[in-house]
């Protein structure tokens, strides 16, 4: 069971194949699950309805985009639980912050994983004391700063330029 139904084995190709490539057209689609266009259309927008499907997106390399550079930045969060609603009620005021990209719920040294975007390192350690650190439940954070992205959402980046140097060793 999935979110309280259980996902048809056609449904689940549709996700896979959307999950890889967003931009796929609905007839290659179907082809694709050997469905017809409309069962493929109504497939989609049912579990776009049922929030199985939550949005599209595309990974881009922003490096290469020169004016828009930003750094990104893992925090670690441990906080102390609230009775009755567990970790939910601290992550749920951490996610509202628009600077945070992604939020999770970890098992070992700590509690939360908290991504977040900002335009300077100054701007994302002002996050950190001012905003996250104030909130009662949290104990401790450990920020981690992403220097390079070498792969995301299965995505590889690289200029495809190998090093064709010849290597030389004593």
């Amino acid at each position: 069971m999935q979110g309280g139904f259980s996902l048809e084995s056609k449904e689940r190709e549709i996700l896979q194949l959307i999950e890889e490539n967003a931009r796929i057209a609905v007839d290659t689609l179907a082809k694709m699950v050997d469905l017809s266009i409309e069962e493929t259309q109504a497939i989609i927008q049912k579990l776009e309805d049922q929030k199985v499907i939550l949005g599209y997106s595309a990974v881009i390399d922003w490096t290469k985009v020169k004016t828009t550079e930003t750094v990104t930045a893992m925090i670690d969060v441990k906080v102390t639980p609230k009775r009755g609603v567990g970790f939910d009620d601290v992550a749920e005021r951490i996610y509202r912050f628009p600077e945070v990209r992604a939020l999770y719920l970890m098992s070992g040294a700590y509690d939360l994983s908290v991504v977040i975007e900002g335009k300077t390192m100054n701007e994302i350690a002002r996050f950190v004391s001012d905003k996250l650190s104030t909130i009662d439940s949290v104990i401790s954070t450990t920020t981690h700063f992403q220097l390079k992205k070498y792969k995301h959402d299965g995505v590889v980046f690289s200029d495809g330029e190998e090093d064709r140097r010849i290597v030389i060793t004593p």
